[in-house]
């Protein structure tokens, strides 16, 4: 497995944030606390033998003989709550819908990633080569997370006090699909501001393969991620908002949503990778500022600016965020005109992000 850039960055991939789950794992509820330091132990395993995998070399999954790269090609698994990936084979492409709703929910999450790379952008999945999508259900105890560790797709199913079925939310499916995206393109390092725009990236491209889905507007849409992943009960609509960073959540047990919106309240942290979850924040709303002054369909204008920026061939593994922003601003330039431009350009300015 190989890019232009020498190689991928040994990044493990998770929705929700380590410092969520380590807020979680010190609640006095043994039913909160115990499942959030269960899956903080998963993740730190997983996070290990990611490592291991990009040190030896993992092969990537290559397409069957004969099959079309511009067609999906789904393979669910199921764990049985065990931690032995992939698991069982439960489903594959063509296949009827079974009894198991994790297991349907996550083969039509896949195939919305799929069509909305390919439809819109002509990427032939994830790696632009027609690469099968692979997807595990059921992984572990109550575990709190979805992720993806290089090579395919890993679902929880929550521990239902705090977090239910990681399947539920399509732009979760989408924002870890898109991790693999951005492995096979930019790589972009997972750590400080380079970190938070691979974050940031997943978020934008988790919420425009919702859009796509339901057909909504940037207008229509309502900008979060994750929403519907949260338990009754909990004081929060999401795991994050694009539209209002720092108000997706604010509970006694999650804490409060600390994403900061502008480079004004940017967090310097040396935990989550130097805050790779929560200055995510910043980006996202630029794409959200630009996304909602275009109007339309935001995959039409601002989400094809952005696809440009990741997959040009100019946007490095170290970059910071001006370093995205004036590779939107090009793009918009290149691809669209003056309207286009100053509102990418307007975007970041309110940001505080600066475009060179």
């Amino acid at each position: 497995m190989t890019t232009k850039n020498g190689g991928f960055e040994p990044v493990f991939c998770t929705i929700v944030p380590p410092h969520v789950l380590d807020q979680l794992s010190r609640a006095e509820d043994p039913d909160v606390s115990a499942p959030a330091r269960r899956s903080l132990e998963h993740d730190a395993y997983q996070r290990t033998r990611r490592r291991l995998t990009t040190v030896l070399g993992a092969t990537a999954a290559a397409l069957p003989e004969g099959a079309a790269a511009d067609q999906p090609h789904r393979t669910l698994y199921d764990t049985h709550h065990t931690q032995d990936l992939p698991g069982t084979k439960v489903r594959e492409e063509g296949s009827d819908p079974g009894s198991d709703a994790s297991v349907n929910r996550a083969y039509a999450g896949l195939g919305a990633t799929f069509d909305l790379y390919l439809k819109v952008y002509g990427r032939h999945s994830i790696d632009g080569n027609g690469m099968p999508l692979d997807a595990t259900v059921h992984f572990g105890e109550d575990y709190d997370n979805a992720f993806w560790n290089g090579e395919q797709m890993v679902f929880g199913d929550g521990d239902g006090k705090v977090f239910l079925d990681f399947t539920i939310p399509v732009d979760v499916i989408g924002h870890e699909l898109t991790h693999g995206v951005t492995q096979h393109t930019a790589n972009l390092e997972y750590f400080g501001q380079s970190g938070a725009l691979n974050e940031s990236l997943s978020d934008v491209f988790g919420s425009l393969i919702k859009q796509y889905a339901l057909g909504q507007t940037a207008a229509e849409a309502d900008w979060l991620i994750g929403a519907g992943l949260l338990a009754p009960g909990v004081h929060g609509t999401a795991l994050r908002s694009m539209k209002a960073p720092g108000t997706a959540y604010d509970d006694p047990h999650l804490g409060k949503d600390p994403q900061p919106a502008t480079m004004e309240h940017y967090v310097r942290t040396g935990r989550d990778n130097g805050g790779v979850h929560i200055n995510s924040g910043i980006p996202n709303h630029a794409f959200y500022l630009a996304a909602k002054a275009l109007g339309g369909h935001a995959w039409e204008k601002a989400g094809q600016v952005w696809y440009d920026a990741l997959t040009g061939g100019d946007l490095k593994p170290d970059a910071q965020f001006a370093d995205f922003a004036t590779l939107t601003v090009k793009a918009a330039r290149e691809r669209f005109g003056a309207d286009e431009l100053q509102a990418v350009q307007k975007a970041w300015e309110q940001v505080g992000v600066p475009t060179r």
